[in-house]
């Protein structure tokens, strides 16, 4: 289990920036409100309105960007505003060990995926799997909730109170959970953040791939032995893949099925109006009987 971060106060200074995509300052009105809401101040990173190509600023702008966020003693979060591509780009050039010394909660999803398995791994820290900042017009009630966490430790709990849940194969099992985009961790592998899959239970989650492309990136884990000592699956939020639930599970089944750990499917994390946050690199259970995930706090 990761180290896990300090949780937030009212009153509290967090961090926003853009390390794929161009931000869309434009559009920040509502990000900015949220937070407003929940009691929290503010600094607008250079990245939330540089532009280089489609990222948000060169890698250099977006590499120091974090890092002053980082070394910046008032900033206790950093939250993630866009997704899209080009965090990988800098994941080479992140100082770990300046992250490790100044633990920060670390908040995103999507193409971030890339950066959760790097700091996961190279921080040992925990981070945070949760809408991006400049979505929060489009996610329910429940999602702006699990914000919530941040604030004191608690623990996540998942069941069908939240959404209808598939049990693709039975078992019960505990484990860190990690994960998150699917194309964003096939990326990984090959590279010194190849994700980790032993005795940990996977969260897996896509937007707009179709059924082939799904298959070929889970062939991919596959034939990078990435399935075989897993400790347990969550399939979260596939979205626009042109193809029924049905067909999407029948995939699942033929993956996950053998592999004699818990796999459970219909968890709204991930690309969707509700897209519930949860912590990575803290332990979780995963009961595929009961349907229902548990999650330990990945704040103190």
């Amino acid at each position: 289990m990761k180290s896990t971060v300090a949780h937030l106060q009212k009153g509290d200074t967090v961090g926003l920036v853009a390390l794929s995509s161009q931000a869309q300052p434009e559009k920040l009105g509502d990000a900015i409100a949220f937070l407003e809401e929940l009691g929290l101040n503010y600094i607008i990173g250079d990245t939330i309105q540089a532009k280089h190509d489609y990222l948000a600023g060169s890698d250099e702008e977006r590499l120091a960007d974090f890092h002053e966020m980082v070394r910046n003693p008032e900033v206790k979060a950093i939250f993630c505003v866009k997704g899209g591509y080009g965090s990988a780009r800098i994941a080479e050039k992140i100082d770990y060990g300046l992250l490790e010394e100044n633990p920060k909660i670390f908040w995103g999803f999507s193409d971030i995926t890339y950066l959760h398995c790097a700091i996961n791994e190279y921080a040992n820290l925990v981070t945070f799997h949760g809408p991006l900042l400049m979505s929060v017009r489009r996610i329910d009630d429940l999602s702006k909730k699990m914000f919530l966490q941040l604030f004191s430790p608690m623990e996540v709990q998942y069941t069908e109170d939240i959404s209808p849940l598939t049990t693709i194969a039975p078992g019960v099992a505990r484990g860190e959970i990690i994960g998150g985009n699917l194309r964003r961790l096939v990326n990984t592998l090959g590279t010194k953040f190849e994700v980790c899959t032993e005795g940990r239970i996977l969260l897996i989650e896509e937007l707009g791939e179709s059924i082939p492309k799904i298959d070929a990136m889970l062939q991919q884990l596959k034939q990078a032995r990435k399935l075989e000592q897993l400790a347990g699956v969550v399939i979260g939020s596939f979205t626009q893949t042109e193809a029924d639930e049905a067909a999407l599970f029948a995939l699942m089944k033929d993956y996950f099925a053998d592999l004699g750990v818990p796999v459970v499917a219909g968890f709204k994390i991930g690309h969707d109006s509700t897209n519930i946050a949860i912590p990575l690199g803290v332990d979780a259970i995963l009961d595929a009987q009961e349907k229902i995930l548990k999650i330990l706090p990945g704040v103190h």
